[in-house]
């Protein structure tokens, strides 16, 4: 593990094998921060990361013990944390009568639990340092219930993380504590292209364009923007 220095940003960015944690993590590690990803158990990804400016974690974030002991011992190595973005999530397609309580479940879990998971003790210690920012990602069909017909468990999952932040910032009224949630449009990666191959892809926003978008609320020019949500969504 490298030492970092004492003015080092420290982000820590959940689901760092997937499109939107890889772009994120090399994104920050772009502007100077240090970075801590997390795999779930079993992920057999290989990461292309600055490890001097990197470090991989495994956690199943569904697990709130498993995931108190993550948060935990980033504060001890490190202090704080400075930025965290929970990119972790799933989807499942579904109607009110094909989706059984079981897969409400599931989906709640995904989507909810593995962000509440990260976010409260990340939340807990940004109170304490008076400064930080947190970064949900959201869904348009958790946003208006229009987008979210024949996606019922998925959509309500979702749903619950703008409340998530609408709580988390009226509790941390008057620091320099934000949550914000992330809401992008169709993400342009390999397997959506390959879902939808007759779509029109540069309508889609590319992971990349999220990651910049995530590093400018992180930057000091940011600094007074309170914003809840973040809609990025390109053409689409």
């Amino acid at each position: 593990m490298p030492a970092v220095n004492a003015v080092v940003p420290i982000a820590l960015v959940t689901g760092a094998s997937g499109n939107l944690g890889q772009a994120v993590i090399h994104k920050l590690i772009s502007d100077g921060y240090y970075v801590v990803g997390t795999l779930l158990p079993n992920d057999t990804a290989i990461l292309d990361f600055d490890t001097s400016h990197f470090e991989k974690k495994v956690a199943d974030l569904t697990n709130e013990q498993d995931t108190n002991c993550l948060v935990s011992g980033i504060l001890q190595q490190y202090g704080r944390i400075d930025v965290a973005v929970l990119t972790v999530g799933g989807f499942a397609m579904g109607t009110i009568a094909q989706t059984s309580a079981a897969a409400m479940q599931q989906q709640y879990q995904l989507n909810f639990t593995t962000a509440y998971n990260v976010a409260q003790p990340c939340f807990v210690q940004m109170i304490t340092q008076q400064t930080g920012r947190i970064f949900l990602i959201g869904a348009r069909p958790g946003l208006t219930a229009a987008y979210g017909k024949g996606m019922l468990a998925y959509a309500l999952a979702k749903s619950l993380l703008f409340r998530l932040a609408e709580m988390m910032n009226d509790e941390a009224a008057g620091t320099n504590v934000v949550t914000s949630v992330v809401v992008p449009s169709t993400i342009d990666t390999n397997a959506n292209r390959s879902a939808m191959p007759a779509a029109h892809f540069d309508d889609w926003v590319k992971p990349a364009a999220i990651a910049a978008v995530i590093s400018f609320y992180c930057s000091a020019e940011a600094n007074a923007l309170r914003e809840p949500v973040i809609k990025v969504y390109n053409n689409s």
